[in-house]
């Protein structure tokens, strides 16, 4: 599964990925990605401004790795060891001081993510902006919303903690 179409946050994006969909191509491996702003590049990951920003944040942007998985185990070790490189130059280049870094794994339908190719959040809430909402970023979901079907069998929502 490409992209979880019930977790659309906005008509543009469900729209830009049905179409993606129709298509076969994944937003995010390197040859859909080659249509996007690139700020910057390590040896497995690529940096890109967000295209749909959280609302509340004065910066946004996604690594992304080059190989497509849908979990950040599911990577090479040396894929995994250079997401902390990445993730050095950017704190470096963007020059800062805090931020939020957020990351979904598994099966989007149950994620809130809205495609299967995963990737990092890098998110810096709007200190300047008096009235910018808190920075929010969901990371739980049901399958069954717009456009999405549910899987028979398909894994159980949510996480349930053992009894101590």
């Amino acid at each position: 599964m490409l992209y979880c179409f019930g977790n659309a946050r906005t008509a543009d994006q469900l729209e830009q990925m049905r179409r993606l969909d129709a298509a076969g191509i994944c937003l995010f491996c390197p040859d859909g990605l080659s249509g996007q702003q690139i700020l910057l590049r390590t040896r497995h990951w690529s940096v890109t401004p967000n295209e749909y920003p959280y609302p509340g944040t004065s910066l946004h942007l996604l690594l992304v790795p080059d190989q497509h998985a849908g979990d950040l185990l599911d990577l090479p070790e040396e894929v995994r060891e250079d997401f902390w490189a990445a993730l050095g130059a950017v704190a470096r280049e963007h020059r800062l001081s805090h931020y939020g870094l957020g990351v979904r794994n598994g099966d989007c339908r149950y994620t809130g993510a809205t495609i299967g190719h995963v990737h990092a959040h890098v998110l810096v809430g709007d200190a300047e902006a008096a009235d910018a909402p808190p920075v929010r970023m969901r990371f739980s979901a049901r399958p069954g919303g717009p456009g999405e079907v549910a899987v028979p069998g398909g894994p159980a929502p949510g996480y349930r903690p053992r009894s101590a």
